[in-house]
């Protein structure tokens, strides 16, 4: 990998634990607007699987920017995905950031949000097993327990590699966990394997000497950024703002990755070790922000696996929901 390629690489893995289900917390009432062309407050997820959204609730961009304008900016932790889509479906923020195929399955179910930007390219899933675990192939899952948490990446990485070795979710006993929960049940033994998730994934690794034993880059989507309907209809030039400095925070760790590593380490509470391994292995940042063609063919290729899985409900629903996912407009009119 060349040296510039690298420095992206290594930050973006920062924090690969992207990923949906659950939308189903209660709606909340947004905050008031403080008239003119922005909020009074401007809600944002941070996500360790998320390198860039660290890097600004760090350095306060927006804060300054938004300062002369009157506007609170507002960090929401999010989990994995599918907090994220719980906080946007909630309308608790404005800006979540998930995996590709977790923004697609909720908007395919009634979640009005669009992809504004991506943020990586990243490979923060695979199928892992315990150190002393027998196992070695997928196909060696059938009658098996196996953690991963429904709704984000690793679970649909899951679903795609049963249907390479040719089984179905019901040759496996899924059992559904928030991410660390996956790591936790792995380890004590409580599970066969799981559907792991960067950083925790990397860390159990390194740590505890788990294997991953199936890897594919092509079963991750990418990492997006996505913004209510509503917010990005009344306050155009904030959503402007938020990308642009996204792609701020994206040239940061690549001009920083010793500091890019620190961060992670601290915000996820890893060792550098499993920062380093993350962010110079498994994540690049260095990718078009612009969402289009790239993502639409990886989203085309699960999507019949969300199906048959029941996490949308018709096939229609689901070309339906890519087809109005994308607002490209903000990342091509982002700061040069």
């Amino acid at each position: 990998m060349k040296r510039a390629a690298l420095a992206l690489a290594v930050a973006a893995a920062l924090f690969t634990s992207g990923c949906v289900e659950g939308e189903h917390s209660a709606p909340a009432a947004p905050p008031p607007a403080s008239g003119g062309d922005a909020p009074a407050e401007l809600r944002l997820d941070y996500a360790y699987y998320n390198p860039a959204s660290l890097v600004l609730r760090e350095q306060r961009w927006l804060e300054q920017e938004l300062q002369a304008k009157g506007t609170k900016v507002t960090w929401v932790l999010s989990a994995g995905s599918n907090k994220a889509n719980e906080s946007l479906r909630a309308e608790a923020v404005d800006f979540g950031s998930t995996a590709g195929a977790a923004a697609l399955l909720a908007r395919a179910n009634a979640t009005p949000i669009k992809v504004v930007s991506i943020y990586s390219q990243p490979e923060w899933a695979a199928i892992v097993v315990g150190r002393d675990s027998p196992i070695t192939t997928v196909a060696q899952l059938k009658g098996r327990k196996v953690a991963a948490t429904k709704g984000t990446d690793p679970y649909f990485f899951l679903l795609q590699s049963l249907q390479q070795a040719g089984l179905t979710p019901k040759d496996v006993e899924v059992v559904n966990l928030q991410h660390a929960d996956g790591k936790a049940a792995l380890e004590r033994g409580d599970v066969d394997a799981w559907a792991g998730l960067d950083p925790i994934m990397a860390q159990t690794q390194v740590d505890s000497g788990s294997k991953l034993i199936y890897r594919n880059k092509a079963f991750n989507s990418y990492g997006t950024l996505n913004a209510r309907e509503a917010f990005l209809a009344k306050y155009p030039a904030v959503a402007q703002l938020v990308v642009d400095a996204y792609e701020k925070a994206k040239a940061w760790i690549a001009a920083n990755p010793g500091p890019a590593v620190d961060l992670l380490a601290r915000e996820s509470k890893v060792s550098p070790a499993v920062a380093r391994l993350v962010l110079t292995e498994r994540t690049a940042l260095d990718v078009d922000p612009v969402p289009g063609e790239a993502q639409r063919k990886v989203l085309e290729t699960i999507l019949p696996v969300l199906v048959a899985d029941g996490n949308i409900k018709t096939a229609e629903d689901g070309r339906q929901a890519l087809e109005s996912l994308f607002e490209p407009r903000f990342a091509r009119a982002r700061a040069k």
